[in-house]
Parts: C-alpha cells; sequence; structure tokens
C-alpha cells in the first residue's frame, strides 16, 4: 500500500499526531533519500527537514542528499534503494526541473518508498500546479506544470486563508473544475495510504471553484 505525505512548512517540530503516523508508517529505515530543491547550493539543504525526522524518532542507516554534486545514475540508484524518499522545500521550478534532468519522476512515481515532501516538494508531488505571479513566483504568465503525479489532485502549499482567500479562489478556479486542490500553510498535512485520505491542521479543499475546510482526521 503506497504511502504519500503532503507537508507544508512546520516552524518548530511536527505535531505528536504527524510524529506517530510518521513512525507507524515508516517501518524501513534502511535509506533516506532527500532530494533538494535548489540542487545548486549545497549549504544546510535538508537540514530543517532531517531536524523534523530526527525530533520525532525516525531515524536511519543511511542518508543521502541528491543534488548536482551526485551523479545522475547514483542519483537514481538511491532512489531505487530508498526507504522513504523526502523532497525538500524551496525553489518549486528549480525542483520540477531537476526532477526532469535526472529522470527521477517515473522512479519516484513506481517506488514502494514512503514519500514525503515540504512546501515545494509537496507541490512537486501533486499532479499538476500552477506557478503564478500572483503567488509571489518570479514569472511573467503564469503556468500550470506537471509533478510527479503520485496521486491525481493538485497541492498549494503557501495558502494564508486569513489574507487571500479571495486570490487564491480567483487564481485557481480554471484548474479546480479539472482536479481537485487541497491548500494548506504551516503545521499542516495531508497524508495519503491507499484510497483513504487523513488530514492533519488547517487544510482547504478547492473544488469545482468552491472552497471548504476540511475535517481534522488523526
Amino acid at each position: 500500500m503506497k504511502t504519500h505525505y503532503y507537508l507544508g512548512w512546520f516552524n518548530n517540530f511536527f505535531p505528536e499526531n504527524l510524529s506517530r503516523v510518521l513512525q507507524g508508517d515508516i517501518t524501513d529505515r534502511k535509506s533516506l533519500a532527500m532530494i533538494s530543491s535548489n540542487p545548486s547550493i549545497y549549504e544546510n539543504a535538508g537540514v530543517t527537514e532531517r531536524s523534523w525526522l530526527d525530533q520525532a524518532g525516525i531515524m536511519f542507516d543511511e542518508y543521502h542528499l541528491i543534488n548536482f554534486r551526485v551523479q545522475k545514475e547514483d542519483a537514481q540508484t538511491i532512489i531505487q534503494n530508498a526507504s522513504v524518499i523526502f523532497l525538500l522545500g524551496g525553489d518549486i521550478l528549480k525542483l520540477n526541473n531537476f526532477l526532469k534532468e535526472y529522470e527521477l519522476l517515473d522512479l519516484i512515481k513506481k517506488s514502494s518508498a514512503v514519500v514525503i515532501g515540504a512546501s515545494a516538494g509537496a507541490i512537486n508531488m501533486s499532479a499538476k500546479w500552477l506557478y503564478s505571479k500572483n503567488f509571489g513566483d518570479k514569472v511573467e504568465t503564469n503556468s500550470v506544470y506537471d509533478g510527479i503525479g503520485l496521486d491525481n489532485f493538485s497541492v498549494l502549499s503557501h495558502f494564508d486563508h486569513e489574507n487571500n482567500m479571495e486570490l487564491v479562489q480567483s487564481e485557481l478556479s480554471l484548474l479546480s473544475k479539472e482536479i481537485d486542490i487541497y491548500a494548506s500553510n504551516k503545521d499542516c498535512a495531508l497524508r495519503i495510504k491507499g484510497d483513504k485520505i487523513d488530514v492533519i491542521g488547517n487544510v482547504y479543499l478547492l473544488s469545482h471553484s468552491k472552497i471548504q475546510k476540511l475535517d481534522e482526521t488523526l
């Protein structure tokens, strides 16, 4: 049964309910493969995300950070052998381009590893996502990009429901008629296990231009 975690961002550490389900889902702890979302910058990549797992008591025998220092073929082997694949937060488009350049998309999709994404990583795990100047992205024309497509929905990981609800609805209205969009901000998570979707924190569903807050399930 495939298990995917779409995380927002955590300023401190995972809440107890998220740590508990992660501990139960991650039974194979041989190898953690972290994929940088800014693969040409080598300092401190993955330090924060690894600290979340450390704090939750989830340790691995081997740790791998995949960036441009790692050869393409070696990166592919690391992904194929990983117990857990963690797509790191940072630059959404750089991560998307890196996954394509290193031909990691299909390998991740076919993997039996637990796949986790934080912020930009979570967005790239989804089927499609909108790159928009109105979301602060450095782009002149809005574009929809294909992600890995682990699950058939879109993710927005920087959704401030108190300040930009109307903006998000208007920007994502068209895409929401094609696929569901899960919007979250900080201290939130979606857990997909088989056909079941679990919600931690403040997560909203935008579907067919209508938005609703989802109840926590864990």
